[in-house]
């Protein structure tokens, strides 16, 4: 096993899991990436913490993310400037996370306060997998404990991906099994005050895909 102590564990740049420290001391050619079929396991079981990415690719994103801190103070403040181009409104309180002005309050409704994205730091997957964050003006409503979504959130979370993803897809061939998603609750969370989704779907061509991020 390959040492991984340079990366300062002891005061990671985000929370890291069991699995992750574990997957420090690996070598790519000795990770096994996820397949469609263990996400959807993972994704029924809510056991999110089992989400792992390529050893190379964590070690290249810790650091990644330390710098960036060191940059532009918190990955939510790269995020708005350099990715999304967003700007939080003044009575933002930083502790919180940014608020910004909205079209419409209710996540989804207006295609001005979300914003389709592929993922930079995809988990560990197996190549006909494509990861992609849809990032959110808005807030969902969450379980104060760790939270978690509360039920109306799932359901609009829901209408939205087989709105947007789904239908797109019975369109160009069929999306049977095509399509997942979930939301890190907020103790996974490597970004945080922003909330955002992720989106999982195999065997999409890249057309397609570059028409859900407007690319």
């Amino acid at each position: 096993m390959e040492s991984h102590r340079s990366l300062d564990e002891d005061s990671p740049a985000f929370n890291l899991t069991e699995k992750d420290r574990e997957n420090l001391a690996r070598k790519d050619e000795e990770f096994e990436p996820h397949t469609w079929d263990n996400l959807k396991q993972i994704i029924a079981n809510n056991d999110l913490e089992s989400l792992r990415r390529w050893p190379s690719d964590l070690k290249r994103y810790l650091q990644w993310t330390k710098q960036t801190k060191q940059s532009y103070g918190t990955i939510t403040n790269y995020i708005c400037q350099e990715r999304l181009h967003w700007q939080p409104l003044p009575t933002t309180n930083p502790e919180e996370g940014p608020i910004f002005h909205v079209e419409n309050r209710v996540p989804f409704v207006d295609p001005r306060d979300f914003k389709i994205m592929y993922n930079d730091w995809p988990y560990g997957m197996t190549r006909d997998i494509t990861h992609f964050v849809v990032w959110l003006k808005t807030r969902f409503d969450v379980e104060p404990t760790v939270g978690d979504l509360l039920p109306q959130s799932r359901q609009l979370i829901e209408a939205f991906v087989q709105h947007t993803f789904v239908e797109t897809l019975e369109k160009h061939g069929g999306a049977d099994d095509r399509v997942m998603w979930f939301r890190n609750w907020t103790g996974l969370q490597s970004v945080r005050g922003m909330d955002h989704i992720h989106v999982l779907v195999r065997n999409v061509p890249r057309t397609i895909m570059d028409g859900w991020t407007r690319e």
